[in-house]
């Protein structure tokens, strides 16, 4: 049986989007299957969804912040994430960083780019929407930052980038991160079990 197509839609923006960067290493080394990152814009589909953040939801609710927080705890000793920072300056608009993605895709330096981004967000967090740091983030990591900052504004990664929201959306999809195993989708960090529980189930078939 062919291995099932293992996608990863994500947005930059998502702490826990980094988180289920993390640990998705892990999962491919055990299942024996690679998962394809897709980058889609967070806000774009909370806009198109109705949805909003969880710094929004959980707004005047006794309790459940803290029980996320507990959460989020667990989450972190289970998987030894000892160096995840909540970035100071969230929420960050990650449209420039997300655009680059699209770029990195075409240029060939995606895994890279993607690593210095999620670190820049959540590892050593910084305020990558100022254009200025984004620069020198590019330039410290060695990756091509004129290459990467014309090209966000190119008409064609604009759209790309738009059309792989609204394929996401079409898809099902309403936050970051989700998972999709073949047409099975998954969402949140705390799903990752079930995913890889079903890439299992479909190597089986």
């Amino acid at each position: 049986m062919a291995a099932p197509r293992v996608e990863f839609l994500f947005d930059f923006g998502s702490p826990n989007a980094y988180l289920s960067h993390r640990v998705i290493p892990a999962i491919e080394q055990r299942s024996g299957v690679r998962f394809e990152y897709l980058p889609g814009l967070l806000g774009g589909g909370f806009k198109a969804t109705g949805n909003v953040s969880p710094a929004v939801s959980l707004q005047g609710i006794k309790n459940k912040g803290e029980y996320q927080a507990l959460e989020m705890r667990r989450f972190l000793a289970e998987h030894h994430i000892d160096d995840f920072v909540m970035n100071p300056y969230f929420p960050v608009n990650t449209l420039q960083l997300m655009r680059g993605c699209i770029v990195a895709q075409r240029e060939g330096f995606f895994e890279a780019y993607v690593d210095e981004m999620f670190r820049n967000m959540w590892c050593e967090p910084k305020k990558m929407d100022d254009p200025a740091v984004f620069e020198s983030v590019l330039e410290a990591a060695g990756l091509p930052a004129a290459t990467v900052l014309s090209g966000t504004s190119a008409p064609d990664v604009k759209a790309a980038l738009i059309a792989n929201t609204d394929a996401a959306v079409a898809r099902g999809v309403f936050g970051s991160p989700s998972f999709f195993v073949g047409d099975q989708h998954f969402f949140g960090k705390d799903r990752l079990a079930e995913v890889e529980r079903e890439i299992a189930r479909q190597l089986e078939r």
